[in-house]
């Protein structure tokens, strides 16, 4: 595997960062012990309603739009909506607030690569009326109606950063993490209306809903947007864990800390820091990624013990150079097959995609993209699809084949792609 890469270095928070830091505080909460194996539950699989299309969300995030794509077929773009129709004001209100700019800019200068994080992560409501999305620099998340491209409501998230979300499985509610808070908000879809909070480790990240949302899973992956990346500097990442939290009452039922699983496997080399996972269908196993590793790791829900880990390959032009790797992702977007026997692996700094049999652990073929940065599933199941957000497109990969199907072009910076439903013959915003 031959290509040239140019190294891409992460920018340092600079003064403005510190000045966020020495104000961002989050508390911890207690660790209960670990819940029992009968406990963890059943997926449930939200189907089409009539009258509806379903789509694919495309959050272009440098550019604040959404692209509207088929979920299926040949992924052919329907409509783009404006994620940020009130840029202005929001800005004001930062311009005008010295704290709100510090934090501003410092998303910037670190987790937005020298620009603004305007679209994060994405969910339709069930009528297919509204997406609801969280806006990082703006530190909230919005709701917008897909047919007048008008905000219907807005909720600021406590701190000055809001990132991943995830939608309950009966399309009611929407969790999402604030990162500088150490918060997950839980709000009500239709009103924006918050239904409860609770805490998580340092800078929560991914949020899985399990057991028919009778759980909402959190993933804290701490401090990524410095340089102090050496091993021996581990320390200085904060306190990364999984918070399992009661979906209803917002009660935090279980922590597990990786490290100490990893440790016992071990691997004390591996970060605990986890990126995007992915529970087989009965959710007994899960499988996740974790900083400046190519490769991921196999977690036995049932036994609270690591499996297995899957080293893939390196591209031999990547630097090893942890301080180039983006917000210390070396590997970034993992999705699972619908009968749980594939995975979908972005290989972010190694610019590749590749299906991994799941039973075995072998790759596939190592598909060629630019700075892959999430993996789904597509509509049908057949294909894995990748935003490439270093070439503003969107690929996807057969799972059958694990060969290049189709590759789609979108806006500035494709990161989250999410399946969503809009009215059946909707082509984009008409306001």
């Amino acid at each position: 595997m031959t290509r040239s890469v140019t190294p891409r270095r992460r920018h340092l928070f600079g003064m403005a960062a510190v000045l966020a830091v020495g104000l961002t505080a989050g508390a911890l909460p207690g660790v209960p012990g670990p819940a029992d194996a009968s406990e963890i539950p059943r997926p449930v699989r939200e189907t089409s309603s009539e009258g509806l299309r379903e789509v694919f969300f495309v959050g272009n995030n440098w550019e604040g739009t959404a692209d509207v794509i088929d979920s299926r077929g040949d992924y052919a773009r329907i409509g783009r909506i404006d994620m940020i129709p009130d840029k202005k004001e929001r800005l004001w209100e930062i311009y005008l607030n010295p704290v709100k700019l510090a934090f501003f800019l410092g998303i910037r200068l670190g987790p937005g690569e020298g620009h603004d994080q305007y679209v994060d992560d994405m969910y339709t409501t069930k009528d297919g009326k509204s997406v609801v999305a969280s806006r990082p620099s703006f530190a909230d998340v919005v709701s917008i109606d897909v047919e007048s491209g008008k905000i219907n409501w807005r909720f600021p998230v406590s701190g000055f950063r809001s990132d991943h979300m995830a939608v309950s499985p009966d399309g009611t509610q929407v969790a999402v993490s604030a990162s500088t808070s150490n918060t997950v908000h839980v709000l009500d879809m239709a009103t924006g209306k918050e239904a409860g909070r609770f805490k998580a480790g340092d800078k929560p990240h991914e949020n899985v809903y399990t057991d028919g949302g009778e759980y909402l899973w959190n993933m804290a992956i701490g401090e990524v947007n410095t340089d102090l990346d050496a091993p021996w500097q581990d320390f200085t990442k904060g306190d990364r864990r999984i918070t399992v939290a009661d979906a209803k009452t917002f009660e935090v039922k279980k922590i597990i800390d990786m490290r100490e699983r990893l440790d016992a496997f071990g691997r004390e080399d591996l970060s605990d820091a986890l990126r995007p996972v992915a529970f087989t269908p009965d959710e007994s196993k899960m499988y996740f990624q974790v900083s400046f590793f190519n490769g991921f790791v196999e977690y036995d829900v049932h036994t609270d013990k690591i499996t297995r880990v899957k080293t893939l390959p390196k591209n031999p032009d990547t630097s090893d150079d942890r301080t180039t790797f983006v917000n210390d992702s070396r590997h970034h977007g993992m999705s699972m097959s619908p009968r749980g026997d594939k995975l979908c692996i972005a290989g972010t700094m190694d610019d590749y995609v590749t299906v991994v049999n799941r039973e075995t652990l072998q790759e596939g073929p190592l598909v060629t993209v630019s700075k892959p940065y999430w993996a789904t599933v597509s509509g049908d199941g057949k294909h894995c699809v990748v935003s490439e957000s270093g070439a503003d497109q969107v690929t996807a990969i057969d799972f059958a084949t694990g060969e290049k199907v189709a590759s789609i072009p979108v806006g500035d910076h494709p990161q989250r792609v999410r399946l969503g439903h809009v009215p059946a013959n909707w082509t984009g915003p008409t306001g």
